[in-house]
């Protein structure tokens, strides 16, 4: 730092202390992390950190020239220079005192984007929350793990089938929710970004929502109301839209000559500014999302949560994927090779797919991917819903899905609509588990279930935030490990088929995949998320 800087102190603390990039500067300011020490070592000895201007500043130009990123965070109204001369000197000084830092800084602990209702009715007080939390030394990690204990402590409350315990989950929700916007504020308002808040915070809002969900089933059975079928739809149906936005995302990060009409039109939409609370509102973000369910649970029953739930979600779904498919049938744009591997990480395809899409790499650039998989799709969740359980024709229809499978991969994902490929192959898997258990019409299945897609859910959300977090998709074995999507479906329709007289020990053999796969992905997220390769990001772009 040049000893000669006039600024704010939290303009220090963006370039300096904050642990996500390799570099970081503000006028006077350089800091480096250990993977751009070599670049600083470089730029020392170049002439390039020689010259006129503050030292720092010469340098992070110097250390830019060599090929390493350097961040320059956004100051906005906060004051970072090196003044030259008295009068420069006084007037940065005065910039500095007409400016509230600490109100600029608990302003930018909020997200810049996020919906009405987080907006308007949690961030006004939470920021003050995570300030509270700051000057006492609580880290977001903690926050984070108080916010699930809180959900998992009002799922109990869900599970009891009384109304007290309804009105107690219903509040305890809205705290958890709370607690859930302060630690991404917290990391915001300290600079605490970390590797194991990213695995916390990317996970743990997942497990909260259906946790709740499994708690209110709980609860309803006590009752004699079976829901286990409505949550269980309402899991796939939040999943499944998740996916569309991650595949969206992901296909059209880094696209070049990214134009659309409809674009166009969101774009001038924005502009009218009562639109764009509306249009965050109709797609149920998780702020209005548990909301509902809070106030619904409190005075309703879970079948009516449930019903809701499935309502909003599927409107919500319709409106965002309808969209971005008239935007992609409508642009012109190229998408990258980098892009497309994203893509094909989160198709999830296991050794049958693979062996398939290697044999045809270089010959299947005619079957259309995103049909083939279409094709696949309305295949398989048609067939688990129309035939019989235990019924050995759909064994058939699995192979046929797995052979599908194979096809809507051995080409590069680059087609307009290829980023739909991976949310039809979960609907395939989740709705082909959803209707094995329901007419298998034995106890315990339709809970079995739940556990199983919740266990496969995890794994594909893991691989989401690894992607994001620019480290890649999980280890091929991982994914062989566990089957891959059309494996655990050809598994699934195996089972049903062998036990289709004994379907009593249905349950227990979808917990037994269950827990396997548990297992398997947890250790392995969590030995990556603890790593040092982990991302050190928080809660950005959480989903909707």
């Amino acid at each position: 730092m040049d000893t000669a800087f006039v600024g704010h102190v939290h303009a220090l603390r963006l370039a300096l202390t904050d642990p996500r990039f390799d570099a970081c500067a503000v006028t006077g300011a350089l800091s480096v992390q250990a993977g751009a020490r070599e670049a600083l070592d470089k730029a020392v000895a170049t002439e390039g950190a020689h010259g006129s201007g503050p030292y720092a500043d010469r340098l992070a130009a110097a250390v830019e020239a060599t090929g390493t990123t350097v961040q320059r965070p956004e100051l906005g109204s906060l004051v970072a220079a090196v003044p030259v001369g008295a009068d420069e000197r006084a007037a940065a000084s005065a910039a500095v005192a007409a400016v509230d830092e600490e109100a600029v800084r608990l302003r930018s602990a909020v997200k810049s984007r996020d919906g009405f209702f987080t907006t308007f009715c949690i961030s006004p007080y939470s920021r003050y929350i995570a300030r509270w939390c700051a000057r006492r030394g609580l880290t977001p990690n903690q926050v984070t793990t108080a916010s699930l204990i809180t959900a998992l402590i009002a799922a109990g409350c869900a599970a009891t089938g009384e109304r007290w315990g309804y009105v107690a989950a219903g509040v305890l929700l809205i705290v958890s929710f709370v607690l859930d916007c302060t630690d991404g504020q917290l990391a915001r308002y300290s600079l605490q970004y970390s590797t194991m808040g990213a695995w916390l915070d990317a996970t743990f809002d997942r497990a909260k929502e259906y946790s709740f969900y499994a708690g209110l089933a709980l609860g309803a059975a006590r009752n004699g109301d079976d829901v286990w079928g409505l949550a269980l739809g309402a899991m796939i149906l939040m999943t499944c839209r998740h996916v569309v936005d991650f595949s969206f995302n992901e296909a059209n990060h880094d696209a070049t000559a990214n134009t659309s009409p409809t674009a166009a039109l969101s774009d001038r939409l924005d502009s009218v500014g009562w639109t764009v609370w509306v249009r965050r509102m109709i797609i149920l973000p998780i702020g209005e999302r548990w909301a509902m369910i809070a106030v619904l649970t409190a005075f309703t029953t879970p079948r009516i949560v449930f019903y809701a739930l499935i309502v909003g979600c599927a409107f919500g779904a319709l409106y965002t994927t309808a969209g971005r498919v008239l935007r992609s049938l409508t642009r012109k744009a190229r998408r990258t090779d980098r892009a497309a591997q994203a893509l094909a990480d989160l198709t999830d395809s296991g050794p049958l797919a693979e062996v398939q899409a290697r044999l045809l790499r270089g010959r299947a650039g005619s079957f259309g991917s995103v049909y083939v998989a279409a094709l696949g799709t309305v295949l398989m969740a048609g067939a688990a819903l129309y035939l019989p359980f235990g019924d050995p024709r759909l064994v058939a229809v699995a192979a046929v899905y797995a052979i599908t499978a194979g096809l809507a991969v051995a080409a590069p994902l680059k087609g307009a609509l290829d980023w739909l490929i991976p949310p039809l192959f979960r609907a395939a898997e989740y709705v082909t588990v959803l209707a094995l258990a329901a007419k298998a019409d034995v106890p315990g299945a339709l809970p079995a279930a739940f556990g199983l897609i919740a266990a496969v859910a995890y794994h594909h959300y893991d691989t989401v935030y690894r992607i994001r977090g620019g480290t890649g998709a999980p280890p091929h074995w991982l994914v062989r490990t566990i089957g891959g999507h059309e494996g655990r479906v050809l598994l699934t329709t195996v089972l049903a088929a062998v036990l289709v007289d004994r379907a009593s020990d249905f349950p227990v053999a979808l917990t037994a995949l269950a827990v396997f796969v548990a297992l398997v992905v947890l250790v392995e997220s969590i030995r990556f998320w603890v790593s040092s390769g982990a991302p050190a990001v928080h809660d950005e772009g959480e989903p909707a």
